[in-house]
């Protein structure tokens, strides 16, 4: 027996609703939950569609500040259509650049955690 998948990775974030907006809206992650969770708390999840991995938006973990988070990697395959729709869509979004491994960009959640979103070249 042993580890065989990341489940669910924590965000921090200052507002979980207008951080679930960002990642809904603008992202185009899915709600899986969002419930309350005891006094003035709520379990905020959400996820790239069909992905097996999904984070949650947090505001309770005193050493985790919101923006603290940066060098999230999702992939894509097609990066110069997700790059213009997230651009379409008001993100601040860097350029393309193009590296060994394949090509990335890169940008922040409202909170500034630190997302690089890759398209992998499949002969590296």
């Amino acid at each position: 027996m042993g580890i065989n998948r990341i489940d669910i990775v924590s965000i921090p974030v200052t507002n979980q609703q207008e951080a679930k907006q960002f990642y809904c809206d603008i992202l185009g992650f899915e709600l899986v939950r969002d419930n309350p969770m005891g006094p003035e708390q709520r379990w905020v999840e959400v996820s790239p569609p069909n992905a097996e991995t999904s984070i949650t938006l947090v505001t309770w973990f005193e050493k985790m500040p919101p923006g603290c988070v940066q060098g999230i990697v999702p992939d894509t395959d097609n990066i110069e259509e997700s790059h213009s729709k997230l651009e379409s869509r008001g993100l601040d979004i860097s350029k393309i650049e193009t590296a060994p491994w394949g090509k990335y960009t890169t940008f922040n959640d409202p909170d500034g955690n630190g997302w690089v979103l890759q398209q992998a070249n499949p002969d590296a």
